[in-house]
């Protein structure tokens, strides 16, 4: 059979065998029906869960006249831009909410929770909000996003019991009221993104997020396939939990659980700890989804040169093995102990250095000084993550911050945690992508010709994965699996 998988900004094409089995998100096994999708049904939908939370009051208890208000909102990263999309909707019903309560406009400030992504520009916040909104709140200086080495702006947690550091915005600290506009959907760092997770890495400080985003964490058996019972998940909940004892009250959220378009199936509001279980028994039918009948040898998919964390994260190296990660991430349930990826990657040396200005110099430090596996340079974090330049430049230069490339090298070394081999089809600078331990040939024909040979024997069971980075993920199981994102699997041991 012939497939097109994505490569660089184009398509390439692969003869595969007819035997082949293919999975797209959303088509091959349909979502759940989401919600109608006209503005009216989805501002009912929304208003009916924000005025019945789970686990705490609703926000005409919570908020009333002189209450100070933070609105948290995730970056461009996740969530969808459409007109309906979960944020636009959600933060007008809860402004309809506070207003009524009595709570004044300009005692309310919305909050991008990018923690050490780019801070949000001006385009993407109108992009996120609407010109709407984004008009009724930026002119009085009423958006701003989260600086996580603004140290006026940070407040000192101290520790979890664990012994976790806990760094904070100080303006979500000192509110009132703090809101977290969530996303249930399907993530490789501990199963969903939302809930604890969101305030976790969206309003904290790389110190904080190194208690998680390492390899201590992520190289554990309880991480790889994704869970939501691991260590990870574990800590994101005792650090959000630390967070409200903290503050004295607790993060009013609203989480959608999203489809493969980003369209909200279902909403939950209310108190975290109690609310994700909630929502995650919905959100398990549309993610975990237990479809295959055997264990695959190979795993064929595409990577663009752009998609969520930016243009260029298909071909600079540390992104790249992120990306190549956070597929063993998802899809380990169906791999066989032998598997082999093979993969398209335009791989140009196209590093983005504006975007992720210290990824060139960390590669280039791999290369060297006894730097075998990504692990190695995980003692270089602190140095890299208190570089001023870099520091700078993620603060007022919209780059990443420079400890995110150090939870980009964690994650990167799974794929060769779990994998016999990778092949990178189609690189334009093949030296790099040898650089990182993969394999190249310019053809999907070739790599798999080369793999039968040396890694999975004459007749291996072979999985597409069209769309891989165009629409959103899935978690594969086996068919006879059955999953429970909350408390664990079924019959399969974890």
């Amino acid at each position: 059979m012939k497939l097109d998988f994505e490569y660089g900004n184009g398509m390439m094409s692969a003869n595969l065998p007819d035997n082949t089995d293919v999975f797209i998100p959303g088509e091959t096994v349909p979502d759940p029906p989401c919600l109608p999708q006209d503005m009216e049904s989805l501002v009912a939908a929304t208003r009916e869960s924000v005025r019945n939370p789970i686990g705490m009051p609703p926000l005409s208890e919570l908020a009333h006249k002189g209450s100070k208000v933070t609105i948290v909102i995730p970056d461009i990263v996740k969530g969808g831009c459409q007109p309906t999309s979960h944020r636009k909707v959600s933060i007008k019903v809860i402004l309809e909410e506070l207003y009524a309560a009595g709570v004044e406009k300009k005692d309310i400030l919305l909050i991008f929770s990018n923690g050490l992504h780019p801070r949000t520009t001006v385009p993407e916040a109108k992009q996120i909000l609407g010109d709407e909104l984004f008009n009724e709140f930026y002119y009085s200086g009423q958006i701003t996003s989260h600086d996580s080495e603004d140290y006026d702006n940070l407040v000192d947690l101290g520790c979890t019991d664990r012994g976790d550091r806990v760094i904070m915005n100080k303006a979500v600290y000192e509110s009132d009221v703090a809101i977290l506009i969530g996303h249930t959907q399907g993530n490789p760092y501990g199963g969903y993104s939302g809930g604890y997770k969101h305030c976790t890495t969206g309003i904290t400080h790389w110190r904080s997020i190194a208690t998680h985003h390492v390899p201590d964490v992520m190289h554990r058996a309880d991480f790889t396939p994704v869970s939501g019972h691991n260590l990870m998940r574990t800590k994101f909940n005792e650090i959000g939990m630390h967070m409200e004892k903290c503050m004295g009250k607790k993060f009013f959220c609203c989480d959608a659980v999203l489809d493969t378009y980003s369209r909200q199936i279902a909403i939950f509001s209310g108190y975290a700890k109690e609310m994700m279980p909630a929502s995650w028994e919905v959100a398990d039918k549309r993610t975990y989804v237990p479809w295959a009948e055997k264990k695959y040898d190979v795993v064929v998919f595409g990577m663009p040169q752009n998609f969520h964390y930016g243009d260029g994260m298909g071909t600079n190296p540390i992104q790249l093995m992120q990306a190549l990660s956070a597929q063993v991430i998802r899809h380990k349930r169906v791999m066989s102990d032998k598997c082999v990826f093979i993969v398209s990657s335009a791989c140009n040396g196209y590093f983005h250095d504006e975007r992720w200005p210290y990824l060139r110099e960390q590669y280039e430090m791999f290369q060297h000084d006894y730097m075998n596996i990504l692990p190695d340079m995980n003692r270089y974090g602190e140095y890299f993550a208190t570089n001023e330049e870099y520091i700078r430049k993620y603060r007022f230069a919209n780059a990443f911050h420079p400890f995110h490339g150090f939870s980009m090298m964690s994650c990167g070394h799974i794929a060769e945690m779990n994998t016999s081999a990778i092949y990178i089809v189609g690189a334009q600078e093949p030296g790099i992508a040898r650089s990182m331990g993969l394999k190249t040939r310019a053809t999907f024909e070739e790599a798999l010709e080369d793999a039968k040979k040396k890694f999975v024997g004459p007749n291996p069971n072979i999985l597409a994965l069209p769309k891989t980075f165009k629409v959103g993920a899935v978690h594969l199981c086996m068919k006879d699996e059955g999953y429970d994102g909350y408390n664990g699997c079924h019959d399969c041991g974890c």
